[in-house]
């Protein structure tokens, strides 16, 4: 879905720059409400693990192949300013280091890859959390059906863009169905991989998963003495009370 040089035109390059630019300033302000500083270092990893993970393309149909986007993944993680943050910068890296994506592009891909999916993952992650039980483990189905919807969602946008200032000439019908079509498949494997990422850190350390955050009880911490005079009254009144009987 990377967008190359020259296939988008100037005014709406220029205009996806500017929706870029204005969604990574909100999202600078937004990012220091979300982290703390025990989820501070996971947006680092999730970045990294973002980065990596989209080197690695998997097959799809036709010859074609697929790679993570992780939008949905790294709002469900880290929250959904942080998210577009971390996904921004692995697409900066990205066209300047493996020129995988136009830097005249950046706008329209960072507009498309990185706003689109964070936002519509982690808006049905939250919609579909609404249905499950209260509990962290909720997040991984969440997280998959927002996921397999974020990347299908990235593709139509795509269209609309393209449909507005695409410079190849092809019929906006044709762009659709291709895009469309190949990114519903793309979108299972975005799925199982974001389930599976967010399963793994849920079963070890839910309090680090930002869609998890209310979902469990917190935890009641008494100091020793009173454990410990709780169980001496307690052991009073059951003596009382045989006592009593006898």
């Amino acid at each position: 879905m990377h967008v190359p040089d020259g296939f988008i035109n100037a005014p709406v390059s220029v205009a996806t720059g500017v929706i870029a630019v204005a969604a990574i300033a909100v999202s600078v302000r937004g990012a220091r409400r979300e982290l703390n500083e025990r989820t501070a270092p996971l947006a680092g990893v999730v970045a990294a693990f973002i980065f990596a993970a989209q080197m690695i393309n998997f097959p799809v149909a036709n010859g074609t192949s697929g790679h993570l986007l992780g939008g949905a993944l790294a709002a469900v993680l880290v929250g959904p300013y942080t998210g577009v943050l971390c996904v921004s910068i692995v697409l900066l890296m990205q066209g300047l280091v493996y020129a995988d994506g136009g830097l005249t592009a950046l706008g329209t891909n960072i507009t498309d890859m990185a706003i689109v999916t964070v936002v519509v993952g982690f808006a049905v992650t939250k919609l579909v959390l609404r249905f499950l039980p209260k509990k962290p483990q909720s997040v991984v189905p969440a997280a998959f059906v927002g996921a397999l919807i974020s990347v299908p969602a990235a593709a139509a946008v795509f269209t609309l863009i393209f449909a507005i200032g695409g410079e190849v000439d092809m019929s906006i019908g044709a762009v659709f169905t291709a895009m469309v079509g190949v990114h519903v498949l793309i979108g299972i494997g975005e799925a199982i991989i974001t389930a599976l990422t967010v399963a793994a850190i849920v079963a070890v350390r839910p309090d680090l998963v930002y869609a998890a955050r209310g979902l469990s009880a917190p935890l009641e911490v008494r100091p020793a003495g009173d454990a410990k005079s709780a169980g001496f009254n307690s052991a009073a009144r059951t003596a009382a009370s045989t006592e009593e009987k006898k």
